[in-house]
């Protein structure tokens, strides 16, 4: 067991989440986060629009705790969840949080968690607001969300080419550019979704916040930076499961191979 693995919250607000993405929202979170240490569910569990969560709850060991609803207009829930995040980041008993809703209403928690210097992770849908968002370090958008294994963020979302595109490249001497015949391979002929023009400007201020003297930048980098501007990018959102591929995708940069003992760790330089 590694007793080093971070310890993560999920608190999910039930009146604004789907019982069907439970499993792969603690799957996320347990492949690239850490253990989810602290699991619970908040409503009004005597409310009927509450029944379809007995079955992930149960299933996947997830604390249902009750608010009932006093006063009608009036979200209690959101109140319950906020107070017990405060108790749980006074107790200094994990690493992280994982908010889970689509609402607007915990964005000054998001801030007040991240002020302690602790990792707060949001998981929504892609109607939730701006505002919450980015109060958050990272934020998934459940709809990226599938039933196939979430790749570790050390592996994509840092730039580290997986074993699976190691194999599909002979290796090179480091430093040499990837040629095009072996670029056509990333990524796949599928169609992939059309990619935002505010994409790009973010790439270029991510890319120039962590530019060196020879007008290059550490992929692993660069996958950060562009995270620190934008906590809701995700590679997922435009069709390929690295952040490798996604470059690959934009092309806007030249992206040199740098072989570190087993691994590649690629230079990205500006076109």
């Amino acid at each position: 067991m590694n007793t080093n693995e971070p310890k993560i919250a999920i608190l999910v607000d039930g009146d604004n989440a789907q019982p069907k993405t439970l499993k792969l929202i603690l799957e996320e979170v347990s492949v690239k986060y850490g253990k989810a240490t602290i699991r619970r569910i908040y409503g009004d569990w005597t409310d009927s629009k509450m029944k379809g969560w007995k079955n992930a709850v149960n299933e996947l060991s997830f604390d249902p705790r009750q608010k009932f609803t006093y006063t009608s207009g009036k979200n209690s829930t959101d109140g319950a969840l906020i107070i017990d995040a405060m108790d749980i980041l006074h107790s200094k008993s994990v690493d992280g949080f994982c908010i889970v809703s689509s609402d607007s209403d915990f964005t000054g928690l998001a801030k007040r968690i991240r002020e302690e210097g602790v990792q707060v992770i949001g998981m929504g849908k892609k109607t939730t607001p701006k505002a919450f968002i980015q109060s958050c370090e990272v934020f998934t958008f459940v709809e990226n969300l599938s039933a196939e294994p979430a790749i570790p963020v050390k592996e994509t979302e840092l730039g580290t080419t997986t074993k699976n595109e190691e194999k599909a490249l002979p290796t090179p001497s480091p430093m040499v550019k990837t040629s095009r015949k072996n670029e056509a391979k990333f990524p796949s002929k599928t169609k992939q979704p059309a990619v935002p023009e505010n994409i790009t400007e973010l790439l270029n201020k991510a890319f120039n916040s962590i530019v060196n003297e020879n007008d290059e930048a550490n992929l692993a980098e660069l996958g950060s930076a562009l995270k620190r501007l934008d906590p809701s990018f995700d590679v997922r959102s435009y069709g390929v499961n690295s952040f490798l591929k996604f470059l690959r995708l934009i092309d806007i940069f030249d992206i040199r191979d740098n072989t570190v003992g087993k691994y590649n760790h690629p230079i990205v330089k500006k076109k």
